[in-house]
């Protein structure tokens, strides 16, 4: 896994083992200082792939590794401290993230910002092959949460992830920008 994100977003940089009671985490998230372009960075979870992980949909199980890009500001910000319990609650739950699941809204996800929940998309803003890796123990999908505003969040529980999806491609707002307004819906 970690050959497969280097490839794609350079060499680690920085990795988070324990959570912020000095615990022991079931997977780090690393940093890397390239992200979808160079105005970004990225944060991933790296050992969440190795524990399988049930659809809610399909009831098969799958294994993936969860991807945060942010503006590069941000490189130093609280953005592990988002992953990692959400990283937790998956392991907790046996329970996969689907694209076009939302989490939250909860409140802004940064002081200032009007995102409050993430929204699991498929790492578009990279090459296809970076989607999927082949692990030990087979596939392990890369499950990108995008920050995204309440009414965002509201839009895709009353007409679905599709219809979303074609907003986001007729507005294209940056979704690595946590200060984004709203799209218009």
């Amino acid at each position: 896994m970690i050959e497969h994100f280097e490839r794609y977003l350079g060499p680690i940089q920085e990795g988070w083992a324990v959570d912020a009671d000095g615990e022991e985490m079931p997977f780090q998230i690393v940093r890397f200082d390239q992200g979808s372009d160079d105005k970004t960075v990225s944060f991933a979870t790296l050992g969440l792939g190795r524990y399988p992980l049930r659809s809610t949909t399909t009831a098969r199980t799958f294994r993936h590794e969860l991807l945060l890009l942010a503006p590069n500001k941000l490189a130093r910000g609280p953005l592990p401290s988002l992953l990692q319990p959400i990283g937790q609650a998956c392991i907790q739950d046996g329970r996969a993230l689907l694209r076009g699941d939302v989490l939250g809204p909860r409140g802004p996800l940064l002081a200032g910002s009007q995102m409050e929940a993430f929204y699991v998309a498929m790492p578009a803003y990279f090459p296809d092959e970076f989607a999927t890796c082949e692990g030990p123990d087979g596939p392990v999908v890369i499950s990108w949460l995008v920050p995204i505003a309440a009414p965002e969040a509201h839009y895709v529980a009353r007409h679905g992830w599709e219809a979303f999806e074609d907003r986001l491609v007729e507005q294209d707002p940056d979704l690595t920008d946590f200060g984004r307004h709203p799209m218009k819906l």
